[in-house]
């Protein structure tokens, strides 16, 4: 064998190469991370529903006192959570996708740890449940793309790899995956949405997390579609007037919602300078209010993540007509509150509940109609056509409205782009940058002292 590998160089390099424990290290260390988002999101998952269905079952359903119930629950767990991300999980605010983003464009470790940790992990998933226990209006995808990032920059600190910016682009995939079990939405979404451009480096690393994450998903729950089988298909001849009304009407919906969630966020940061704990708790308690009526009002149809109102309308039980425009300004004051959550599946819901109304104007089938009117919306809402229709089409387990998706799609991703000219997440990440330059420059400052 000697003899061999004396005659054969290349068979030398090869067999110390894979002999090298500097080698096996850090990809152990990076397949126990991506399996770890897979096996956390399942957990977050558990959590989640469990929590919503904790806040029904304290709030009841026979319409005694305990429906009014949410007029103090919700209110206070919204203080709740914002003190608690305030005061001991700065970072945690939000979806979790805009910090992901932003540790991407940061260089120094230091500003990564702060809105990428395992710390954040735990707080992230805490706060997220405890919201959705309190009746919010928020989601886990966003936050779980928080997680698997984190989870993922850990991974490459213990394995001594150098990629941080593609493990954190391969662990926000994964977390993607893991939540929806999509792996192809995962997988578009690092290139789409987190990348904004395909890095051929990092292929490997994306695709191999997202399998890994998929694996263990799989292995704890097996195989599901998110939002079931959707089994209407569109007729172009007939439908096309809806195709287009759910493109453009849902990215003008969806746009609104950025435009409306980025200047909100502005005016409250600028208020919040003076005095950053207190009306940081002011505003999460008059929002947390306002979703509670807007929840009552509605009959408890807005509260938590819409996921069961939506898949009852992709499965073709029509939504109230007005149900999209009170699940928007619940999911509009969740986000702009300052609590932990995303708002993947509240915009899901929207879109659902938007689709279902524009179904019964054009006299069209309420399934085809809501998952015309989510592909709209979503791809208004975060500016990213592909994820919204591949993300769609992996949940609802139908691949034979594909055309018709991406037209809705880029229907709706242009209208947005007409109205809001900045995406909703990389404007968020510029936050997290500009705070990352002010502790530098503040550190900096104390030196020079």
């Amino acid at each position: 064998m000697a003899g061999i590998s004396r005659k054969y160089p290349m068979l030398r390099r090869s067999q110390a190469m894979w002999g090298s424990r500097r080698v096996w290290q850090p990809r152990l260390v990076f397949w126990a991370g991506a399996i770890s988002i897979g096996l956390i999101s399942v957990l977050f998952a558990i959590m989640a529903d469990q929590a919503q269905a904790l806040f029904h079952v304290v709030t009841g359903d026979d319409g005694g006192w305990r429906f009014y119930l949410p007029l103090v629950m919700t209110p206070a767990g919204f203080v709740l959570c914002a003190w608690l991300a305030h005061s001991l999980f700065p970072g945690a605010q939000g979806s979790g996708i805009p910090q992901a983003i932003a540790a991407r464009h940061l260089r120094d470790g230091d500003d990564r740890s702060h809105i990428l940790s395992l710390k954040l992990v735990a707080g992230k998933i805490a706060l997220t449940v405890i919201g959705l226990a309190c009746g919010a209006s928020i989601g886990r995808e966003g936050p779980t793309v928080q997680v698997g990032a984190s989870l993922m920059l850990q991974a490459a600190r213990w394995g001594g790899m150098a990629q941080a910016r593609g493990l954190i682009l391969a662990g926000s995939a994964a977390g993607i995956a893991a939540a929806f079990n999509t792996p192809l939405a995962g997988i578009v979404f690092a290139i789409e949405e987190m990348g904004r451009a395909y890095e051929s480096r990092t292929n490997g690393l994306v695709l191999t997390a997202v399998i890994l994450a998929g694996l263990a998903s799989l292995g704890l729950v097996g195989n599901y579609t998110y939002f079931g089988v959707a089994r209407e298909t569109v007729a172009f001849a007939a439908d096309w007037p809806l195709v287009l009304a759910c493109g453009i009407i849902g990215g003008g919906f969806g746009a609104l919602f950025s435009l409306l969630a980025l200047k909100t966020m502005r005016r409250i940061r600028r208020w919040n300078a003076l005095q950053p704990l207190w009306r940081a708790l002011l505003v999460a308690g008059v929002c947390g209010l306002a979703v509670a009526a807007i929840g009552l009002a509605s009959g408890g149809l807005t509260f938590g993540t819409g996921y069961a109102q939506a898949r009852s309308a992709i499965e073709g039980a029509p939504l109230p007509w007005f149900f999209f425009a009170e699940k928007f300004a619940a999911g509009l004051l969740s986000m702009v509150s300052g609590i932990p959550g995303g708002i993947f599946a509240p915009s899901l819901s929207v879109g659902a509940g938007l689709g279902s109304t524009l179904g019964l104007i054009f006299g069209a089938g309420t399934g085809i109609a809501a998952l015309l009117g989510m592909a709209g919306y979503f791809a208004g809402v975060v500016q990213a056509p592909m994820t919204a229709f591949v993300i769609i089409l992996e949940m609802t387990g139908n691949h034979d409205n594909v055309i018709a998706l991406m037209c809705a799609a880029m229907l709706g991703y242009g209208t947005a782009r007409l109205i809001s000219h900045e995406p909703l997440y990389h404007a968020l990440s510029r936050v997290f940058i500009a705070e990352a330059i002010r502790r530098r420059r503040a550190a900096e400052a104390e030196q020079q002292l």
